[in-house]
């Protein structure tokens, strides 16, 4: 501690170094403006070359064959690997017997077949009735005369057709009588119906039975 004490206390030595520092520094300087350093770090990065050295060996020929050996033994024969057969164990006595006294198990009957009848069929609807044949009744030609012609109306003469109506029985015969569609003229009319009231009908019928019934009948009045 005194040393280092002393020394700061003589500021000559420090001058000095520091004159050094600032001469160095000078240098570098001078020699950074003038290209030197610059040289010199060209010549430190110059290209490296590496040069691999092979181990030469002398050219040795190589040793003859051994001659092939005299009598040999013949080569053993190519090797077969055995055939595993299986044979099966005979079956012991005992056993069969044992099986051949064993009850055999009983199957069970299968059950019937159940015959299920379908349900009757319903019973066909009756047939409707037959509609009922009907003729209508019809005047007799054979038994029916001709009405006489009105005097009155032939002087007059008159002509036309008379529509009448038959309320006929079952017997035939004209039970009541009407006009429908006159002639235009009533001696015609009352003439027709009365001639005709006393013809004979054959009677209406249903299924063939006879039937009272109406009838129509037109008839024509002409002068010849």
């Amino acid at each position: 501690m005194i040393d280092y004490a002393r020394r700061q206390r003589t500021p000559r030595k420090h001058l000095i170094g520091l004159a050094a520092v600032v001469v160095l520094h000078g240098l570098l300087f001078w020699a950074i403006n003038s290209g030197l350093a610059r040289k010199f770090v060209k010549v430190v990065q110059g290209p490296v070359e590496a040069i691999l050295l092979e181990e030469t060996k002398p050219d040795i020929p190589p040793p003859p064959p051994p001659p092939p050996p005299k009598n040999l033994p013949p080569p053993p024969p190519a090797y077969v690997p055995p055939v595993d057969i299986q044979v099966a164990a005979p079956t012991p006595v005992n056993a069969i017997a044992a099986v051949s006294n064993a009850p055999q198990p009983i199957a069970p009957p299968s059950p019937l077949p159940v015959q299920i009848n379908p349900p009757p069929a319903p019973p066909a609807p009756p047939a409707p009735p037959a509609a009922p044949v009907f003729t209508s009744a019809v005047i007799s030609a054979t038994s029916c005369e001709k009405p006489e012609y009105p005097s009155a109306a032939k002087r007059m003469e008159e002509e036309g057709t008379v529509q009448l109506k038959f309320l006929v029985g079952v017997d035939g015969k004209v039970i009541e009588s009407a006009v429908e569609k006159s002639s235009g003229f009533r001696r015609l009319d009352e003439a027709a119906r009365a001639g005709l009231s006393k013809c004979q009908f054959k009677p209406a019928t249903i299924d063939g039975k006879p039937q009272q019934s109406w009838a129509s009948l037109k008839y024509t009045w002409r002068l010849e």
